[in-house]
């Protein structure tokens, strides 16, 4: 069961109120965007991924980012990741829920990162705007590399999400601690709200 004082609920507890906007929360490849298609699908609403509205062509930030996050948020229902500093207090004034993957770092989330960068360098995969992995050698030379990022950030959302609910005291969290955990989640809680 969650933590009924910090109102943060767990894998088991069922989502009380109306969900119609929603953000995943989680560090580099934990499997936000995976788990937010998920919850669309689930819930029948749109999933916009906030990495494309973020990168431009050769990785540069759209300057229209927080415009179109502005208006991802003034919709009625969504899903998108919680991520990017100056869009975060943006998505979670909106949101109804916060779904928290706080998967153990080195057994999980790093192995996962390591696999889809390189397969998405070796397929050549077109991302966002154009955008594609840059060559592996670029991980040992480029500190804002995916890889190098997601070890230094592993820590980032510790504190960030859980201190949300000094600012949002009605916001639900759920926390998730393990890909089992996830898996119950989707199975049980997220379930039921698909029959309401």
């Amino acid at each position: 069961m969650g933590d009924a004082d910090s109102g943060v609920l767990s894998c088991e507890d069922m989502l009380p109120g109306e969900i119609n906007r929603v953000a995943v929360a989680g560090v580099s490849g934990v499997g936000k965007t995976t788990l937010a298609r998920q919850i669309a699908g689930v819930l029948d609403i749109a999933h916009i991924e906030i990495d494309g509205l973020f990168h431009g062509p050769h990785w540069q930030p759209r300057p229209e980012f927080l415009y179109d996050v502005l208006d991802l948020v003034d919709r009625d229902r969504w899903v998108t990741e919680w991520q990017y500093s100056e869009a975060r207090p943006l998505i979670a004034n909106r949101s109804d829920l916060i779904v928290w993957l706080d998967l153990p770092f080195w057994t999980t989330t790093f192995p996962r990162v390591l696999r889809r960068t390189l397969r998405r360098r070796v397929r050549s995969d077109v991302l966002w705007n154009g955008n594609k992995e840059p060559p592996l050698h670029t991980v040992l030379t480029d500190p804002d590399h995916i890889i190098r990022c997601a070890i230094s950030t592993r820590h980032k959302y510790d504190n960030a999400v859980p201190d949300l609910r000094e600012s949002y005291p009605d916001l639900t969290i759920v926390h998730l601690r393990t890909a089992r955990q996830v898996r119950s989640w989707r199975a049980g809680p997220l379930a039921a709200r698909a029959c309401k």
